[in-house]
């Protein structure tokens, strides 16, 4: 297998680096002076950046590809984009992110075909492309690389006729995509579309189960080539998500031989690319829910499960037609995308429940006679934010994109056959608790006084030590499969959902409601200063939907009661359950069986989303210390995997500080 080979070690010693340069260009200047529209500057960085590519080709390397160009210089400059700023709404970067493109029919023509129909940038791109592939054939052939001359031959310019050609192809375009700006580049349904070719090399003999893998490893190695200089907020938060498995148009499963392949290679590897998503459903069969436990257990924070079950007809419900529901894939973390056709923006902003009940605490609390009252408080901070949301966000635009344009099954420039806004919902269970509190201390038992309580949030609790305890540790809390505090979450989540019924976005697209949390989790949490729940100033969120950090829950099988009870059909942009399992439970089969049983458990009783982490407290602990002994000590932060020494301390702190559960 390709764990621990020499290109293997190459490149998770990160000798590869060794190639690349960066480039002093002042494009932005130029292009100012010459008054260039955004679609030709996109296209002539493109195709000098191209041009600037060095081909390399490593030994054993069976699918080529690398960035040597470290940077891609800026094509606004500051003054230009305060311009473009004070008319649009510009989303994080500007630039298109967090789409899944059409690689099959790309794959399965060839670009020079695709070159027919596009346009004039369009053309040029693809050119570029050709013209690198052309130098990188020419660097197999001085290389007597007989294999690759074989394949780069024929690709990206024709369609793909075996296994290994559609391997390479579909890593040229990625590449690309990422060289022309673009990023968060899915990968969309892998097994769905790429498996036909895999069959075709099976039937006819070319590959064994083994070498077919031995292949795929290679493939899945080039992900973490360039990885390091991709967007995100830390590395590793780079989107090269993949899906596997789930219905298909016809109702049909997916899920096949490459799919298992996938999941092996990915064990093998243990590096953090490409992220595993599996779409399950109650028919899935036990079995593969322990297959995919095996992968979770190698500590990558993967395979992250979705539920055709809820989110097919969810999406429907949204307005998405059957063909394109049934096809749903993720974006870089867990929102649900479309392919193809999809230009969502799923996470174009988030609202904190959190800072809902904190401004009703202060605001509302005293005038409140009931728990209902005041809970139609926090309800009208939830519609208040998201109408600010709703008018802060007009006259969206993007930098142009001409080879995602060419691969996407709409013009991308004037929006998709799809076009909603995400919007994820931070700190789920620190508001809940707070509610359950608040209901049960100021308003049923009447123990504690409105005035007290706010006084001791607002003093973060210093001179108030049992109460602080009483909050923490004896109030009532989601996770327990108590209805005293779900129904409570139940009910802020559908709040949630009716605050953007019927709201139209600036794009004409509708808004969804979400149950991630990305990273205002930490960013959410620095707002307000204590919350009624006990948590204290500066304390961190937990991620995602999930339980408060603090929390003392039962285990894993009262939080999957907990948080399955909730209409995610009303809130269904994305984001998972979190666990995190102590490495320990993974030691035997009977513990990876078990495992794969809760899972089983969660979709069956309509979860919509989960993923599993495998955490060890004291190595963390030690590669904080020692991080030279823990280089390859992978970690999931809320929809994405990262090493260990590589995030910040806040990050590193917040997953030590999670729960570990054992079953």
């Amino acid at each position: 297998m390709l764990n621990g080979s020499k290109l293997y070690n190459f490149i998770i010693n990160k000798e590869h680096h060794k190639y690349r340069h960066s480039v002093d260009w002042d494009l932005a200047s130029e292009y100012s002076e010459k008054n260039l529209s955004p679609i030709e500057r996109m296209i002539d960085r493109f195709e000098r950046v191209s041009n600037e590519e060095n081909p390399v080709i490593l030994p054993d390397e069976k699918i080529v590809f690398m960035r040597t160009v470290s940077n891609l210089p800026a094509i606004f400059t500051e003054k230009e984009w305060d311009e473009i700023k004070s008319s649009h709404y510009i989303h994080e970067l500007g630039f298109i992110s967090n789409l899944s493109p059409n690689y099959y029919d790309t794959i399965k023509v060839g670009l020079l075909e695709k070159r027919k129909s596009a346009d004039e940038y369009g053309k040029r791109s693809i050119d570029s492309i050709i013209a690198l592939s052309d130098r990188y054939l020419k660097e197999a052939q001085k290389q007597g690389r007989d294999d690759l001359v074989e394949v780069l031959s024929r690709v990206p310019r024709y369609s793909a006729r075996n296994f290994r050609e559609a391997l390479q192809f579909f890593r040229i375009i990625h590449y690309a995509l990422w060289l022309e700006g673009n990023y968060h580049n899915t990968v969309g349904r892998f097994d769905k579309y790429m498996y036909e070719y895999l069959k075709k090399d099976m039937d006819a003999g070319v590959y064994t189960e083994d070498t077919a893998l031995e292949l795929l490893e290679d493939f899945f190695l080039s992900f973490n080539k360039d990885s390091d200089i991709y967007v995100g907020v830390q590395q590793g938060d780079n989107g090269q998500s993949m899906m596997l498995g789930g219905m298909d148009e016809n109702g049909n499963e997916v899920f096949n031989l490459l799919s298992e392949l996938c999941l092996k290679a990915s064990c093998n590897n243990k590096l953090i690319d490409p992220k595993i998503n599996l779409r399950v459903c109650k028919n899935t069969p036990a079995e593969r829910y322990t297959e995919a436990t095996k992968l979770t257990k190698a500590g990558l924070g993967f395979p992250q499960y979705s539920n055709d079950d809820i989110v097919i007809p969810a999406l429907e419900s949204l307005g998405y037609e059957h063909n394109d529901a049934v096809n749903y894939t993720v974006a870089a973390c867990w929102e649900f995308i479309i392919p193809n056709v999809g230009a969502d923006v799923a996470n174009i902003a988030a609202l904190s429940y959190p800072k809902a009940v904190d401004t009703a605490f202060h605001t509302s609390l005293i005038s409140s006679e009931t728990y209902d009252e005041f809970f139609e408080a926090v309800k009208s901070e939830i519609f208040k934010e998201t109408e600010k949301i709703h008018n802060s966000i007009k006259n969206l635009w993007f930098v142009p994109s001409p080879f995602m344009n060419v691969l996407m099954d709409c013009d991308i420039y004037s929006g998709g056959k799809y076009n909603n806004f995400g919007i994820h919902g931070t700190g789920i269970a620190t508001a809940a608790d707070s509610l359950a509190a608040i209901k049960k201390y100021v308003f049923n038992e009447k123990s504690i006084s409105k005035e007290d309580y706010i006084k001791a949030v607002d003093d973060n609790f210093e001179n108030s030590p049992e109460l602080l305890h009483k909050l923490r540790f004896e109030s009532p809390k989601l996770g327990n499969n108590d209805d005293f505090v779900d129904t409570i979450a139940t009910a802020l989540l559908d709040a949630f959902a009716d605050s953007l019924e019927g709201k139209i976005n600036c794009r004409g697209g509708i808004y969804r409601a979400g149950t991630g949390s990305a990273m205002y989790y930490l960013w959410h949490a620095n707002e307000i200063g204590a919350s009624p729940d006990g948590r204290l100033s500066h304390e961190p969120f937990g991620t995602n939907f999930s339980v408060s950090l603090f929390a003392n829950v039962k285990g894993p099988v009262s939080v999957i009661a907990s948080m399955s009870k909730q209409h995610f059909n009303r809130a269904i942009n994305g984001g998972p359950l979190t666990l995190e399992f102590h490495q320990s439970l993974f030691s035997d089969d009977d513990g990876i069986v078990k495992v794969g049983a809760l899972v089983k458990n969660f979709i069956d009783r309509g979860g919509h989303q989960l993923q599993l982490n495998t955490v060890n407290l004291q190595m963390m602990k030690d590669a904080q210390i020692h991080p030279e002994n823990h280089k390859q000590l992978v970690v999931r932060i809320w929809g994405w995997s990262a090493y260990f020494i590589e995030l910040d301390r806040e990050y590193q702190n917040h997953v030590m500080a999670r729960q570990a559960y054992s079953v």
